[in-house]
């Protein structure tokens, strides 16, 4: 392994390139990455850096994010098949008939969607950001794709708004069960909880917690509890230890995986330097209409 990480540093030096990995990727992954963060960080930094190339950790639409937010730089994505099947829930045919059938209604674009989502939205969120992004806009109706468990989480934090949820969801947070509560509450008596906001309503009600995987992982450093129960893709146990070692990590199910998550390797991120694959190219038209909904976002604090 020492032989390969030379080799990406050998690379990342001499091309100038930067690395940035999603905290749901591998811990070998995660440990070679410039930076390491939930989409929200790896948004602004795709932005905010002077490197001519990004090599983005992660799925699909996390690359795509990077390529229209910094178009003149070259942004590899390791794993050309990482995908997402939230993303994949939604076309543009969709938000298109969305909006005619609610044309007062503002269309807010969670960032696991693809550009040509993102270019039809007027402003996308993360989870991080997601409750500010709503209470900024003068609209009374909302139009929220594509993860129907993120916008109803959201929804009661702006009740006066009305909300138009697209049936949208990730299988990793979705598959999570009451029953799943009820066991580790069970086996763990006294130990909060924390969820993502991908995770379905019922799940979402019963924890002590619910944020983004960087909230999450903000709230574990900060409390005085020594364990907790991590309702969220295994990935981010790598963090929490990292920051945290002497407190204790449960997982609140054994089968929180994003396979495509998993995808990445030292060997791909090597090879994508290497051989500068795979890049990621899109239509200027996409890019200059996505930038817009993706920029405002970013303006909110």
């Amino acid at each position: 392994m020492p032989d390969i990480i030379d080799k990406i540093n050998a690379l990342r030096k001499e091309k100038k390139a930067v690395i940035l990995a999603h905290l749901y990727q591998q811990p070998q992954v995660q440990d070679i990455a410039d930076f390491v963060g939930d989409s929200l960080d790896l948004s602004r930094k795709a932005k905010d850096n002077d490197a001519d190339i990004i090599v983005f950790c992660g799925v699909w639409f996390m690359a795509e994010t990077a390529k229209i937010l910094s178009p003149q730089k070259i942004v590899l994505l390791p794993e050309k098949d990482a995908g997402c099947p939230m993303a994949d829930m939604v076309t543009a045919e969709d938000v298109k008939k969305l909006r005619k059938e609610h044309p007062k209604a503002a269309v807010v674009c969670y960032v696991n969607s693809g550009a040509d989502i993102k270019a039809l939205s007027d402003i996308c969120c993360t989870s991080s950001n997601a409750v500010k992004v709503v209470q900024s806009l003068k609209e009374e109706e909302i139009i929220f794709v594509p993860d129907q468990n993120l916008g109803a989480y959201v929804s009661k934090f702006v009740p006066e708004k009305r909300f138009i949820l697209h049936p949208g969801y990730c299988p990793t947070h979705h598959r999570i069960k009451l029953a799943d509560v009820m066991a580790a509450r069970a086996a763990l008596p006294g130990v909060p909880l924390l969820v993502h906001p991908e995770c379905t309503p019922k799940v979402v009600e019963m924890a002590d917690f619910v944020g983004s995987t960087a909230q999450i992982i903000n709230e574990t450093v900060r409390s005085q509890s020594q364990e907790f129960i991590i309702g969220t893709e295994s990935g981010v146990l790598h963090r929490l230890k990292q920051l945290s070692p002497d407190k204790k990590f449960y997982a609140l199910r054994s089968t929180m995986v994003c396979p495509n998550m998993k995808k990445t390797t030292l060997d791909s991120v090597y090879y994508a330097l290497k051989n500068m694959q795979y890049k990621i190219e899109l239509p200027e038209e996409v890019i200059k209409a996505a930038s817009v909904s993706l920029e405002r976002m970013l303006l909110i604090r």
